[in-house]
């Protein structure tokens, strides 16, 4: 099913009917600020094994990402000393991942690597989702292969064609782009730029 969204005034029931999605396990295909993504309620593990499936990665080698509503919430699922605290106020909302340690109120399939990506897209949809959500959600870009024409990547309907039957849901927000986010490793307590991409970190 296809959903078409907007950056606001988005009717509550059909909304509601994306959290309800997630809230039973399923498995959606989002926009953010950078790529479109899929992902799951990030606190229901069968729906994270589901999403690593499709996705052909392995949790105990492969940094999980989630996407929190506000610095609060990331609080609640990763380890945040005040410096980090700082630097991701600055830049979030915003194309970055920052990569934390992971606090023991994730799933046990995030204990692998000890760790999780924090995303706070500059996306009115999501946002609004994982605030009405209340919990984080899973997320990570869309498959492709490397000699595949990835123009589809940045069109929902394009993008329907090929997953809508893999998916429960696929939200239309528009087109996207090629950008990957910048990817800040944050762990040892001193910033990292692991991956430059669409953001630009200021210490």
């Amino acid at each position: 099913m296809i959903l078409k969204l907007y950056q606001k005034n988005n009717a509550p029931a059909v909304l509601q009917q994306v959290v309800d999605t997630l809230n039973d396990g399923g498995i959606i295909i989002y926009p953010t600020d950078s790529k479109y993504a899929i992902g799951c309620h990030a606190l229901k593990e069968r729906a994270i094994e589901q999403v690593c499936r499709f996705k052909g990665i392995d949790p105990k080698k492969n940094h999980l990402s989630v996407i929190c509503y506000d610095l609060s919430t990331v609080s609640e699922y990763a380890k945040l000393d005040n410096n980090t605290f700082k630097l991701m106020k600055r830049h979030l909302p915003g194309p970055f991942t920052f990569i934390l340690e992971a606090s023991g109120r994730l799933p046990k399939i995030f204990k692998g690597r000890k760790e999780v990506g924090i995303r706070m897209p500059e996306n009115a949809i999501i946002q609004e989702i994982a605030q009405l959500l209340g919990a984080p959600i899973l997320t990570t870009s869309l498959p492709y292969e490397e000699d595949e024409d990835i123009a589809y990547l940045t069109d929902p309907e394009l993008i329907a064609e090929q997953w809508e039957d893999q998916v429960d849901l696929i939200i239309d927000g528009g087109i996207g782009s090629f950008d990957e986010t910048t990817v800040v490793d944050c762990t040892d307590g001193t910033p990292v730029i692991v991956r430059q991409g669409l953001g630009e970190l200021e210490f």
